[in-house]
């Protein structure tokens, strides 16, 4: 699979990216685990994914989508083989501070 250069950081990642935003809803564990084994069976190790995940869910299933990625990663034990993206400013909860790009929100 082809590299290329993320922004300026120096890492070089796939330049496919697998989004896992059903994973959780449209997708149950399962499938999501099925589709995971899949890609990267076939090379690609790239994932994408957010806090706010799977779409659609609504605020009760956020954080599903990274939550069943980590139990393939950690059944598979390939955590340290595959690029893992991840985004964090929508909204996790009904405060200001469940959402946007404070070092809180980031962290928790």
């Amino acid at each position: 699979m082809d590299l290329r250069p993320l922004g300026r950081t120096g890492t070089r990642v796939p330049v496919l990216c697998l989004g896992t935003m059903t994973f959780g809803h449209q997708s149950d564990e399962k499938t999501s685990f099925d589709i995971l084994d899949k890609a990267y069976e076939a090379g690609l190790d790239f994932f994408d994914t957010a806090d706010v995940y799977p779409l659609g869910g609504g605020a009760d299933k956020a954080g599903d989508t990274e939550a069943i990625i980590g139990r393939w990663m950690k059944a598979r034990g390939v955590r340290d083989k595959i690029f893992l993206a991840t985004k964090c400013r929508g909204a996790m909860g009904p405060t200001v501070n469940d959402q946007g790009l404070s070092r809180y929100n980031i962290q928790s």
